[in-house]
């Protein structure tokens, strides 16, 4: 505790901070699509809407890959027969499931609306409350539980 006060007061713990806004931008973007994506998937009634708050958090995904694969001075992961392997190499494993995952990305993507197509079609909106209770309506889905009560339900008296 007694090297905590010193830096506190000293104000390098703020300036370490704004040290790091300045210097890892690929990181600050990340965090800010992620929340945004997930905020969006949360928070937003519309189905379109989701799978564009889907696919900001995925690119905040990818990003993230992206930017922890990268190596000061790192080189291509070629070693030319016979020479030796004194650089430093990057590995190309992240790349290669970032590629994979964008392609997952677009697929998913692609169904998503369609399925939304569908759904529009058959039922004239693509807000989730207003299709929870078009499909209640029709009986797809349970009525909402009764509040109160200790079972929650009705009893038979």
């Amino acid at each position: 505790m007694s090297g905590v006060a010193p830096v506190l007061a000293s104000g390098t713990a703020t300036a370490s901070a704004v040290d790091v806004l300045t210097t890892r931008h690929a990181y600050v973007a990340f965090a800010l699509l992620l929340c945004i994506g997930l905020y969006m998937m949360i928070a937003n009634p519309n189905l379109v809407k989701k799978i564009i708050g889907l696919n900001l958090f995925q690119t905040a995904i990818f990003l993230l890959f992206i930017t922890s694969a990268y190596v000061e001075g790192g080189a291509m992961p070629i070693v030319p027969e016979g020479a030796a392997e004194t650089e430093t190499f990057v590995s190309p494993l992240p790349h290669v499931i970032v590629l994979t995952a964008i392609v997952v990305g677009v697929s998913l993507t692609a169904v998503g609306l369609a399925l939304c197509i569908r759904i529009y079609d058959e039922y004239g909106t693509l807000r989730t409350d207003v299709l929870r209770e078009l499909l209640r309506d029709e009986g797809s889905l349970p009525e909402r539980p009764s509040v109160g009560g200790a079972g929650g339900g009705e009893t038979d008296e």
